[in-house]
């Protein structure tokens, strides 16, 4: 196969089909558009509890909550990836039957996304859910009491667990499915139909036949003058 012009007229410089495959899918798959579908999970709320946590189980935690909107860095590599770290906040208690202890805590959760080609000229954005390790915790106990029975009841290994639990659920549900997939030949169709030429109507040809033998007959009657 031939190399592909530099130019066509000084304007045009032609590509490779493979190419301008790669260029049109970096172009479909933007930052922003990856953020867009990501932020669908902001302001969601995480309303969990009670549970059982510490020793035996007896203890009872309660958490609610919500996510932030996201924050995403582009991952070096031969596929189009990002790594998402979302934010979020948590307000809970501890039950322990005679008095409840209050703790707060911020966690961001990494998500990594993958732009996947899929057939019928589709993006797809494949989603690796975080593993409980991989979440970062900050938790703040409110009190000394508090600041051991953090330790004691293994809060933060709880909320780890629950918060990877509740995004990987979120993440497949179908609306979020839905907007992870950037179906690119519909935009394609859409777009040549608003900018290629349109084919007369029937009316519009009807008219036109009319108007011209209209002119044919006045030309003939003038010369017949």
């Amino acid at each position: 196969m031939s190399e592909p012009a530099e130019s066509v007229d000084g304007d045009l410089r032609f590509v490779s089909y493979a190419d301008f495959g790669e260029q049109f899918f970096q172009q479909a798959v933007t930052t922003d558009r990856v953020v867009g579908a990501v932020n669908l999970l902001a302001g969601q709320p995480i309303d969990f509890g009670p549970i059982g946590v510490g020793p035996g189980r007896l203890v009872r935690l309660t958490a609610k909550g919500n996510i932030g909107e996201a924050a995403i860095t582009e991952r070096p590599g031969e596929q189009i990836s990002y790594l998402v770290r979302l934010p979020v906040s948590l307000s809970f208690e501890i039950d322990l039957g005679l008095e409840v202890q209050r703790f707060t805590a911020r966690l961001e959760v990494p998500i990594v996304l993958t732009a996947l080609a899929v057939e019928d000229l589709k993006v797809f954005i494949d989603v690796t859910p975080p593993d409980p390790s991989e979440i970062a915790v900050d938790v703040q106990a409110q009190g000394l009491r508090a600041s051991v029975l953090k330790r004691i009841a293994g809060v933060e290994g709880e909320v780890r667990r629950f918060v990877a639990k509740y995004v990987a659920r979120e993440i497949d549900k179908p609306y979020i499915r839905a907007a992870r997939v950037i179906d690119v030949a519909a935009a394609v169709d859409s777009a040549w139909q608003r900018i290629a030429p349109h084919a007369p109507s029937a009316t519009a040809v009807h008219i036109a036949d009319d108007l011209q033998q209209a002119i044919g007959d006045q030309e003939w009657e003038g010369s017949d003058a």
